[in-house]
């Protein structure tokens, strides 16, 4: 990898923060968009843009065309059966309501348990929640040990013959855990339920195939891997999306409408109500190309080095808890430092010119778990460098002095 042919790629990272070069570590969050990613809208705009399906006109077929490319664009690079299987959404959250409505409606009842784990991001228990208003269903919950890895012996015993979905974050956004969908998935299956996968965190660093996965329903979103904000995608095994009623009703997603009532589509169509993003998805397609034109192991490797590199750098520091420290992890670093707030270290980190995520992080069950309120999080990118760690661990080291 040529990381400063990369950087280059990033307008954004030339920019300066209180007068200082910007270190970019908030990527979990959201990474940075390529320049190709934004130049691919911009065009858009300017030479195709018109709203997709049923239009005759030539704009209209070469945004479809676009839009509909951009589909088997994700099919390959997930390595899903079909592009109907491919639904696009406004993101993950957005893809794991769909799922909490639609499969919740169909297939879940009073009575009836669904299995999260305790590292779930929001995303992955309020839906199911809302869905409790509807349904009296119970939430099973997976602990995690002192490594952050889920307790597998648990998991299995929480199956039983109400079970009816497990759900799981395939990467924590928290603790950086791996965890072992593949083992989860096949166990969940032998006991005839199917399972959902957050996949949010794990898009940017895995290579993923749902197929190989065997995952029922895999959720993502384009801006945690170099694309644009407002796009997702759900893929849900065809057997399932059959099954499952729509999730909003208007246009797009039906096949003849009357007073007396509605037919709907086919797949994908059928959970596409109104006018999609078609400029968002051509983008997104534009983002994979640029993701695969340099290469997801490497972009991993990179990834993992520097963080194993930082991690060791910051375990010199007196007072220093690390949450997340199973060896199967990817790019995240949460921590906390004795004696100092995390609002604080990410303030104080901020006008050095170093971005870094503070709080909860949108799992609010796992922080009351580990008996804290939050943590300081840091998560690389491929265009991170060991400069800019280096430039980190000084960074922490002044605002540590600050506190002593």
């Amino acid at each position: 990898m040529d990381i400063e042919k990369i950087r280059d790629d990033f307008p954004i990272l030339k920019r300066e923060v209180s007068g200082r070069p910007l270190i970019y570590l908030d990527n979990a969050a959201t990474s940075q968009t390529p320049r190709c990613v934004v130049n691919h809208i911009a065009d858009t705009y300017y030479r195709v843009n018109a709203n997709v399906h049923r239009g005759v006109h030539t704009l209209s077929q070469e945004a479809t065309d676009a839009h509909e490319a951009a589909r088997r664009r994700v099919q390959q690079f997930i390595g899903a059966a079909s592009p109907s299987e491919i639904i696009f959404t406004r993101g993950t959250t957005e893809a794991i309501n769909l799922v909490a409505s639609s499969f919740g409606d169909e297939f879940l009842h009073d009575g009836d348990e669904v299995i999260l784990t305790v590292m779930e991001h929001h995303a992955d228990i309020v839906p199911w929640q809302l869905l409790q208003r509807r349904r009296k269903i119970k939430l099973r919950v997976v602990p995690i040990n002192e490594r952050g890895e889920l307790q597998l012996d648990v998991y299995k015993q929480l199956f039983n013959e109400r079970t009816r979905l497990v759900g799981v974050a395939q990467v924590s956004n928290v603790l950086g855990t791996i965890n072992p969908v593949r083992e989860m998935i096949a166990y969940a299956h032998s006991q005839g339920v199917p399972v959902l996968v957050d996949g949010a965190q794990a898009i940017p660093h895995l290579r993923v195939n749902v197929q190989d996965l065997d995952a029922d329903f895999y959720a993502f979103s384009a801006h945690k891997i170099y694309g644009p904000t407002g796009i997702g995608i759900l893929y849900g095994k065809e057997k399932w999306l059959d099954a499952m009623p729509p999730y909003q009703g208007g246009g797009e997603m039906i096949a003849h409408v009357d007073f007396s009532g509605t037919t709907f589509g086919e797949l994908p169509f059928k959970f596409e109500a109104g006018t999609p993003d078609y400029v968002g998805t051509a983008a997104f397609a534009s983002a994979l190309d640029y993701v695969d034109s340099i290469g997801l192991e490497a972009i991993a490797a990179h990834e993992n080095e520097l963080m194993r590199y930082t991690t060791a750098q910051m375990e010199q520091i007196e007072g220093m808890r690390i949450f997340g420290t199973s060896p199967h992890k990817s790019s995240v670093i949460s921590f906390l430092v004795d004696g100092i707030h995390h609002y604080d270290m990410g303030m104080l980190l901020d006008k050095l010119g170093v971005a870094v995520r503070t709080g909860h992080h949108c799992a609010q069950p796992l922080m009351t778990s580990l008996g804290i309120e939050g943590t300081v999080r840091v998560s690389f990118a491929m265009y991170n460098t060991r400069a800019e760690a280096d430039a980190f661990i000084a960074a922490l080291h002044r605002v540590v002095k600050m506190f002593r």
